[in-house]
């Protein structure tokens, strides 16, 4: 037996899957359906699950509050608005809540910026044992639009379907796959963006970015999967969509001082964190010198943009180590000389964090023959249990780096833990066969937990115009 509800021809009610706690709405028996305000409507998805992105300012008086809604899109139909005018609409179905009762309803979406009401409720949406007086307003409890100043700039969507970009060159890699599964798998539409195709309209109107000739549509989150290769074209691009108020999981600045070997040792050891013993230098002149600075040889010796252990060399013996550093000179090129972690026998530990937390950690062991332990490389992996003490550093790691994701390379040394490397795009391949744990995921719901729902723009006042009087 349904409850009864009575209605006045003006009532406050919420729309709690679009993040919609308070919207003051008309009810009108005299129209059959339902409608919505919505500007800068984006349709996205596939055909089998389409859905429609936009944006809903729920206050008339306050344009400054700016709430993004996306739903899935049930139909598309004609509507003949009051004034005669016939539009195509996307109709959506989200539960709607009147003095305490839930139902869910039709509802299509129309500008209706210049109507009185941000929302108009037909007799279709009534229930059963919903009544409406048309000579009352306010049957059921007022709302206030301060409920939205409540609502944080970071809150969770889980309630709502996210379109997702990947920037990515290699579209089918596992990792990719993996988190397209995972986004796909929690309601989401995710897509990959070829990151050298893309290119900028950098304005102060209207930041796009393009692809194929044509702007991208607005994203809810970015991840991005820079190759080594592309990393300056490839931060430019993520800077781009940060302009545009994009959630990107890594930001650019992030990306290019976890790529710069140099910086983010700097980093890490204002930050008092423990790492190979490590020297730079320019000068020919040096090289006895920056051997001497690491504890003599065996040396490491790194390039500066190397990954997956490419460009990382063990030099057995000061002669050699010379060599190598003056061979690395003579094609210019910039490195680091580390000390070699004798005790670590081989192997190291990624530790993979997400949003602050260690959610995966695997030993890496090298292949025989070889010290460097990368999965690439040909190293095994297995799921090791870690200190406190190598938890803590990990994080640190992360932020002192500000990487909402990142894989945290440490050595286990007679000193305690010594950081080798901060990946912002580390693989799940490894790590996720290693724990069998579904880190992809993991990082999706870090997107939903961080990805802005409800945002208080600044709105510009008009300038008055001063008149001086004549004297």
């Amino acid at each position: 037996m349904s409850e009864t509800l009575e209605l006045g021809w003006e009532e406050w009610v919420g729309l709690p899957d679009l993040a919609l706690p308070a919207i003051k709405a008309k009810v009108d028996t005299g129209a059959r359906t339902s409608a919505l305000h919505a500007v800068a409507v984006e349709p996205f998805g596939t055909d089998k699950n389409p859905q429609v992105r936009f944006i809903m300012h729920p206050n008339p008086d306050d344009p400054a509050i700016e709430v993004i809604c996306s739903a899935k899109v049930i139909d598309r139909r004609m509507v003949t608005s009051s004034n005669g005018v016939a539009e195509s609409r996307y109709v959506i179905r989200t539960p709607i809540e009147i003095g305490g009762q839930s139902w869910p309803i039709d509802v299509s979406l129309t500008n209706r910026e210049t109507m009185g009401y941000r929302m108009l409720i037909g007799r279709s949406a009534l229930k059963k044992g919903v009544s409406v007086s048309p000579g009352q307003s306010f049957c059921q409890p007022k709302l206030e639009f301060d409920l939205y100043k409540k609502k944080s700039r970071k809150g969770g969507v889980k309630s709502r379907p996210l379109r997702i970009g990947i920037l990515t060159q290699e579209p089918k890699n596992y990792s990719n796959r993996r988190m397209i599964e995972a986004a796909e798998a929690r309601g989401h539409v995710i897509e990959t963006i070829p990151t050298s195709r893309c290119f900028m309209a950098i304005n102060n109107e209207k930041p796009e970015v393009h692809y194929n000739g044509k702007a991208l549509p607005r994203y809810d989150a970015i991840i991005p999967r820079i190759g080594s290769k592309i990393t300056f074209y490839g931060m430019a691009v993520v800077r781009q969509f940060e302009s545009m108020g994009v959630y990107c999981v890594n930001p650019a600045i992030a990306i290019g001082s976890s790529r710069d070997k140099l910086l983010a040792h700097q980093i890490l050891s204002q930050h008092k964190l423990g790492m190979p013993n490590t020297a730079f230098a320019r000068s020919s002149r040096d090289t006895e010198g920056i051997i001497d600075l690491v504890g003599g040889s065996p040396v490491v010796v790194k390039l500066l943009e190397s990954t997956q252990g490419k460009g990382v060399i063990l030099a057995d013996s000061r002669k050699a180590a010379t060599a190598l550093v003056d061979a690395f000179r003579g094609l210019d090129a910039h490195f680091l000389v580390q000390e070699f972690v004798k005790e670590a026998n081989g192997s190291d530990i990624r530790c993979f964090t997400v949003d602050g937390k260690v959610v995966g950690a695997m030993m890496r062991t090298a292949k025989a023959g070889e010290f460097r332990s990368n999965i690439h490389q040909g190293g095994t992996g297995r799921k090791v249990r870690l200190t406190k003490e190598e938890r803590a550093v990990a994080i640190k790691a992360a932020k002192a780096l500000r990487l909402n994701v990142a894989g945290v390379d440490i050595l286990r040394s007679d000193t305690g833990p010594k950081i080798l490397e901060v990946n912002s795009s580390p693989g799940l391949e490894g790590i996720e066969k290693a724990t069998g744990k579904d880190i992809a995921a993991t990082i999706i719901e870090c997107i939903e937990n961080n990805v802005g729902t409800v945002f208080h723009s600044p709105v510009k006042k008009p300038r008055k115009r001063v008149i001086k009087k004549k004297t």
